[in-house]
């Protein structure tokens, strides 16, 4: 990043453009994302460092250890590459956070260092704006759809290799086109991306169709325990430490599982709740769904350290069942 924008500007939102000149004029960059990825971090993730190191820069990628293995649906992406230590140059490099609204979403010590230069991409509404430069566009689908201009801006083949981890990316986070954020520009990038040589059976395939038998015993273990809370339209399960043992599942085979609660006819909300066995600062993390919208579960997920969109959310807690149903019920019959 130029020392120009380093110097006038701790804090700046930026346009595509100006954030395309500073990938344009710097050498070296750390990528990374949030922790728990989903496919949009992932699939931005890996597409920006493939459009980097095209342009002949010299671009790493970051995830902590502790996020592999990754969700089973993810596993097919070529990220042999990521680093899990910071490479010995780290405080020469532009970092650049992918779908991350919140610094502390990546609680990882040295990149939370006070002079270091970020570039901050992501598309989530209630971003805090911790970059250097922040480039957070609230109208995109996803953070791929803002890489997927970025790419044109700079000139950057988009590769059958890159198409393929944009549109992870893309059918994930829209839910397979399913979800409000899904517009006309999101059926464009999608056409734009297959005629650049996406393979659109293969990618469902692998993302939604190779199930492990643990996980659909997790999935019927978290369907027949759904609880529905008709006094504040909410629907909640709960995935025990115990489930993963006697199913032979890991946390990692819990992608997902809350569509099947969402899906429940005549709830606003949807929630499940899974013990953590991670050995993390929290015992619990809660996955949110706001089925109509007239619900904003990201405002519910801040009030306990989370974040995300109006209509997907989640926190980290130790909190106990009964008293997050409590608090669910709560926050949203406030709303209501």
């Amino acid at each position: 990043m130029s020392d120009a924008v380093a110097a006038t500007a701790e804090r700046k939102d930026a346009s595509l453009e100006e954030v395309a000149r500073e990938l344009r004029a710097g050498d070296r960059f750390l990528l990374t994302t949030h922790e728990g990825p989903d496919g949009d971090a992932l699939g931005s993730l890996l597409a920006l460092h493939r459009i980097l190191t095209q342009l002949r820069k010299d671009s790493v990628m970051f995830l902590a250890a502790k996020e592999f293995p990754l969700p089973v649906e993810y596993r097919f992406l070529p990220l042999e590459e990521v680093f899990h230590e910071p490479p010995v140059d780290v405080v020469d490099r532009v970092l650049v956070f992918l779908d991350c609204g919140n610094i502390d979403r990546m609680p990882v010590g040295f990149l939370h260092r006070d002079e270091a230069k970020i570039l901050n991409i992501d598309h989530h509404h209630d971003n805090t704006r911790f970059g250097t430069l922040n480039l957070v566009d609230t109208e995109a689908s996803c953070t791929a759809e803002i890489l997927f201009g970025l790419a044109k801006l700079l000139g950057a083949e988009v590769t059958p290799e890159i198409a393929g981890a944009l549109y992870v990316a893309l059918v994930t986070d829209t839910g397979r086109f399913m979800y409000e954020n899904t517009g006309v520009a999101t059926h464009r990038m999608a056409a734009e991306l297959i005629e650049a040589g996406v393979d659109v059976h293969d990618t469902y395939q692998r993302l939604y169709e190779r199930v492990p038998i643990e996980k659909l015993r997790l999935v019927a273990r978290a369907i027949e325990r759904i609880e529905r809370f008709a006094d504040c339209d909410l629907a909640v399960t709960y995935i025990s430490a115990d489930d993963y043992a006697e199913t032979g599942a890991s946390e990692v085979l819990t992608e997902g599982i809350i569509d099947h609660v969402r899906a429940l006819e005549g709830i606003e909300v949807a929630a499940m709740i899974r013990d953590k066995t991670d050995g993390g600062h929290s015992a619990r993390k809660v996955s949110l769904r706001s089925t109509t919208g007239r619900v904003d579960v990201s405002a519910i997920a801040r009030k306990r350290g989370g974040g995300g969109h109006r209509r997907a959310a989640g926190f980290s807690t130790d909190l106990d069942y009964p008293n997050l149903v409590e608090f669910l019920c709560g926050e949203v019959r406030a709303q209501l």
